[in-house]
């Protein structure tokens, strides 16, 4: 047993479905609300700067509803800053954003913009809000991010549902190493039923964000049930 691990879903595509053709439905809180009822621990969103899925309105509403902690995921600009400090989300996930991308295509580079993420992540502690930069499984990057003074990493978890090699050795070898630097360790991008187990079984990642599979999944078998065995298998990995 290695403790229990938490499940934060990500809404952000229930916004994509709703941005396809305007109006207000299918929409994005009431589906946040429906996840926690199915026994999701947090959710999480991604304000871009170009608005492709989640919008203000959007952000506003999850943060000020807020039953369960929500985590904002945000590029490391004034805007977002302003916007996180305005709505005071449990947790901030600062990740990499090119307007190019169609998802976020790997970790921050944190070694290379620590001058920069400093501040970013000054002002946002300074508001309360617990903050966690997306890395890849390098033991620079994980290194880097304690040093700026972020709480939390996320593990960029793409490399390894890509079937690289190696790549479970890693995320084990930077999990690890989060504890020794006194860092919570969450894991995340491209998890799916078939993938999730050993990802899961690592003792020291507390947290799991996932939410493109669980969507698609809730297109086949309904929302509760995607979650809820999503969730089954992430507690018989921590039994193992």
């Amino acid at each position: 047993m290695s403790g229990y691990i938490r499940l934060g879903v990500n809404v952000d595509h229930v916004a994509t479905l709703r941005n396809a053709r305007g109006g207000g439905h299918p929409d994005p809180l009431s589906v946040a609300k429906a996840c926690v009822a199915a026994g999701a621990d947090g959710i999480t969103i991604h304000l871009r700067e170009d608005r492709r899925h989640i919008r203000d309105a959007d952000a506003e509403a999850i943060c000020g509803w807020a039953a369960v902690p929500v985590n904002f995921e945000m590029a490391a600009t004034a805007e977002m800053t302003a916007i996180a400090c305005r709505l005071r989300p449990h947790g901030v996930c600062i990740v990499p954003e090119r307007r190019a991308e169609i998802t976020t295509e790997g970790g921050l580079d944190v070694v290379g913009q620590s001058e920069a993420l400093r501040p970013v992540i000054a002002r946002l502690t300074a508001a309360g809000i617990v903050v966690s930069l997306f890395v890849d499984p390098d033991p620079a990057q994980v290194r880097a991010a304690a040093g700026v003074g972020a709480a939390v990493v996320e593990l960029h978890t793409g490399a390894y549902a890509n079937g690289h090699p190696g790549e479970l050795e890693r995320l084990r070898a930077a999990a690890a190493l989060t504890t020794q630097l006194g860092l919570e360790c969450h894991a995340g991008h491209g998890l799916t039923f078939a993938n999730v187990m050993p990802v899961a079984e690592l003792p020291e990642i507390r947290e799991l964000n996932i939410g493109h599979f669980l969507m698609g999944e809730a297109l086949l078998t309904g929302l509760p049930v995607a979650i809820k065995e999503m969730k089954r298998l992430m507690d018989a990995a921590r039994r193992v």
